[in-house]
This record gives C-alpha cells, structure tokens and sequence, in this order.
C-alpha cells in the first residue's frame, strides 16, 4: 500500500490549523461560560474561531486562495458542524458530563466528520497556489 504523501501533508495541516482553531473557540468558551449561558458562550466561541479558521484552512491546510464561493461552501459546511457540535454539546450536558469536559468530547466526533466536508468545499474545483517561495 503506498501512503500518498501529499494526502497525508494535507491531514497533518488541517490538524495544526484546527487545533489552533479549537484551542480558540474553547479559549473564548471558558472565559465566558463562568458569565453567560453555556450555549450562547460556546456559539460565540464557535464564530470566533470559525472566522479565524476559514484563513487558515484556506491558505494552510489546503493551500488555496479564499474566494466568496468557499467562504459560502465554508459557512454551509460549518452550519452543519455547528449543530452536530451544539447537538452533541448539549448531549454530553444532558448526560452529566461537565462543562468543561463537554466541548472536547465533542471534537472527537465533529473534528473527523469536518475534514472531509471542508476537503469537498475547499479541493472542488480549485487551483492550487505556489506557498514555495513563502
């Protein structure tokens, strides 16, 4: 079996940059949960890091230039991963699990199921862009 390395770059990016994404989101997360609602808190933090994870998905993890259409197929992919996290998110609540606990059982589920909405989004029909020289 030949590991297709290109793939497997491209995954290894998408873990970085969504790492950075979710350390964000559950950063804005655990700041406001202690003052306000914990679904409003996590939404904030969810539209936070979604603005910040669109760039970076864009020129890091796939190595495109941003565009409306992505950002449009980007948004799309998150409304759908937004209500799989806040079904989950209050899931996890119903069932005991604390707070803080919560958001990261979460990402166990939605971070896979991400990847391949957003690889669809930002590979279709795109052009690849030279990050060599940067």
């Amino acid at each position: 079996m030949r590991i297709d390395r290109q793939k497997l770059y491209e995954f290894v990016r998408f873990c970085i940059v969504g790492t950075v994404a979710a350390a964000i989101h559950y950063g804005v997360y655990y700041l406001l949960q202690m003052h306000i609602n914990v679904n409003i808190a996590y939404t904030l933090g969810y539209v936070i890091s979604l603005v910040c994870n669109f760039f970076m998905t864009s020129y890091l993890t796939f190595r495109t230039n941003p565009s409306k259409k992505k950002a449009f197929g980007f948004g799309l992919g998150h409304l759908f991963n937004y209500f799989l996290h806040m079904g989950l998110f209050n899931l996890y609540l119903y069932w005991g699990i604390s707070k803080e606990l919560a958001p990261v059982l979460v990402l166990a589920i939605a971070v896979p199921v991400n990847f391949f909405v957003l690889r669809f989004v930002f590979k279709s029909n795109s052009r690849k862009i030279d990050v060599s020289n940067s």
